[in-house]
């Protein structure tokens, strides 16, 4: 029997998943008209304004068909484990406005997912890694009925934790070598993740990492301690005057603290007649507001130094510093050239002062403008809201406010609801900012708003649903969504399980074992991180859509060949030659529990028995791991 044909008897459709949903995604990409071709709806940008209305249920579309792919659930180790969830015994703040929300809506929601999902599930979203099966059999035999919460502060405490939620960070704020428009160059790259890192480690506080990262000045971006004045050089744009650079720093702030992706569209043109039918609150902002905005980075200027003079075309360090000669006045309105369309002046006014556009709040006198802007920014409300709501999409793999980078501040108030034919934006409002106000009172502690939203019911509830599902009923997260792992998850799940661990070697950066650690993905030059998406910091954001040669790099890359083959001895031995060493029943239990963190069905375990009885041992071994890699089970996190 061809691996191709043993694929679709024993292992199921999960890898030509990727496949149908590339053509799914293809077929749905409608086109969406407004006004004014030059905005950024049309460029790189086109996918955040569109993706809501393109896409919307699409994810519960794919949570059914994955889970229409999957084994029988495992039989519950813990007594319940399966029973209605009661969030009136949880104690959990989210449960209490999610289960209302759901009985006020009259949806039964899933049922609680067993252990072995939640382990999978959980270890994967925090740390980007499968669980150990040491640790995994020992968490299914603890009879204790607080394990969950006990394994998620397990999990916090892990370097994975860093090194996972590094990269999270990476891409937020797009740390990488070299950008279209600006090169940090390595050593740049390299200070700002040892940042990142860093302030994970240490605990720092999120107001406080985005404080600094707004107001950062210094002389060497590559000193690892100014390593977050990379941040705002990363926003520099070319091909215009130093406002079009302004503009840009600020639309970063905007978005990446506030969740307000449309500034960037009313720094070009009042919100009026262009985002009318898109967000409410954008349709009411004016261009000057915008410029306000931008007005508290016009005293800062970044400048390059070399790092060898003589060397021509060498290496190159950036400095930011205020208030340094031309840099003492205000935001101009004199451009005709540039990026962006003409600044002129507004009747007799020539400059614009800095104004907070959220709260009219003005730099207190003989202050620093960056400072008081990341002074206002973390502690706006909004500031905590966004954030919450960025770290609710990781785990939930939806925003209460979707998409989580569109904040219509006009629609945030069920109190104080839109005209019609509005409607109020996020799908649970109190459950929204009452997350934000926890986070706020315990400090804008990153670990503690993941042990808040992994402990709770929602969060463990099952990705099956047993029933007619509704696609309507997305938003009130009846149900846990699906996604796809990152390439890093991938390449790093099939390194444990196979016990065949690879060396990266980055220059000037060192060499590490796990695709997670890298200090962004480029770094990693291979055909399977490639195939699932992971973006480039730049123009290109990380996806998770199924492609064609995800199905490609997985049946056929030397990757993932190598990794099943049966090799080594001892501590270095294989998967496929320790199971080898068993008796057959044995070793598939010992190869789904490595790579899928479950034990083989009755049904899987009967055709991979049927399958090793005949031929030789070795091949039909390798291929049965071959297969279990191309099971959906391994590639998406239910």
């Amino acid at each position: 029997m061809r691996r191709e044909l043993y694929l679709s008897a024993v292992a199921g459709a999960g890898i030509f998943l990727c496949c149908s949903l590339s053509a799914l995604r293809a077929a749905d990409d409608q086109e969406f008209k407004v006004d004014h071709s030059e905005c950024s709806f049309f460029g790189p940008e086109r996918d955040k304004f569109v993706t809501e209305a393109r896409e919307r249920y699409r994810r519960g579309a794919l949570t059914e068909q994955v889970t229409r792919m999957l084994s029988p659930r495992m039989a519950p180790k813990v007594a319940g484990a399966h029973d209605a969830v009661d969030p009136a015994t949880s104690g959990n703040l989210i449960d209490g406005y999610i289960f209302a929300a759901l009985k006020s809506a009259n949806v039964t929601p899933a049922a609680k997912t067993s252990d072995y999902e939640f382990i999978r599930r959980v270890s994967l979203d925090l740390t980007g890694r499968i669980p150990t099966t040491d640790r995994l059999q020992s968490f299914i035999a603890d009879p204790n009925p607080n394990k969950r919460m006990a394994f998620v502060d397990e999990l916090l405490s892990k370097p994975e934790w860093v090194d996972k939620w590094t990269m999270y960070y990476g891409d937020k704020l797009k740390n990488t070598t070299n950008k279209t428009a600006v090169r940090m160059y390595d050593p740049g790259r390299d200070a700002f993740y040892n940042w990142i890192k860093d302030s994970l480690t240490t605990r720092k506080r999120y107001d406080q990492m985005a404080r600094e990262i707004i107001s950062a000045r210094g002389s060497n971006s590559y000193d690892a301690e100014q390593g977050a004045i990379n941040w705002l050089v990363g926003s520099r744009v070319v091909n215009g005057p130093q406002q079009d650079i302004w503009d840009q720093q600020a639309a970063n702030v905007a978005e990446t603290f506030l969740g307000l992706a449309n500034v960037n569209c009313v720094l070009c043109h009042d919100g009026r007649r262009h985002l009318d039918g898109i967000n409410l609150w954008g349709s009411q902002t004016t261009r000057m507001q915008a410029w306000q905005l931008s007005s508290f980075l016009s005293h800062s200027n970044e400048t390059q130094t070399p790092v060898d003079p003589a060397v021509p075309n060498g290496n190159r360090y950036w400095s930011i510093l205020d208030d340094t000669k031309g840099l003492t006045t205000d935001y101009a309105l004199n451009t005709t050239t540039g990026n962006r369309p003409p600044r002129a002046p507004v009747g007799t006014q020539r400059t614009v002062p800095p104004v907070y556009f959220m709260t009219g709040d003005k730099p207190s006198a003989n202050t620093n403008y960056r400072d008081e802007l990341a002074r206002l920014v973390t502690s706006d409300f909004q500031f905590a809201r966004a954030t919450v709501n960025y770290m609710w999409e990781q785990f939930f793999n939806r925003g209460i406010v979707s998409p989580s980078n569109q904040f219509d501040l006009a629609r945030l108030d069920p109190n104080n609801p839109p005209p019609d034919p509005w409607t109020i934006q996020p799908s649970n409002p109190q459950l929204l900012d009452a997350l934000a106000n926890d986070f706020i009172d315990h400090g804008y502690d990153l670990r503690y708003l993941m042990k808040v939203i992994t402990t709770s019911e929602a969060y463990q509830l099952s990705s099956r649903y047993d029933g007619t599902w509704d696609p309507s009923w997305e938003p009130l997260f009846a149900r846990h969504l699906v996604r796809r792992l990152w390439g890093e998850e991938v390449m790093d799940g099939v390194a444990q399980s196979s016990n065949i661990l690879p060396t990266y070697n980055v220059a000037n950066f060192g060499k590490f074992n796990w695709a997670m650690q890298a200090p962004e993905p480029r770094t990693i030059n291979n055909n399977v991180l490639a195939a699932f998406m992971p973006g480039n910091r730049d123009d290109q954001e990380r996806k998770t859509d199924g492609a064609i040669q995800q199905g490609l790099a997985m049946m056929n890359d030397t990757i993932i060949m190598t990794r099943t083959r049966a090799s080594g001895t001892g501590a270095t031995a294989s998967l496929a030659a320790k199971s080898m060493l068993l008796q057959p029943a044995d070793a598939v239990n010992l190869l789904y529990i490595n790579v899928l963190s479950r034990p083989p069905s009755d049904d899987e375990l009967k055709k991979s028995l049927a399958y090793l009885a005949t031929g030789m041992r070795q091949q039909k071994t390798e291929d049965l791991l071959w297969s279990l890699f191309n099971k959906v089970d391994f590639l998406y996190n239910y």
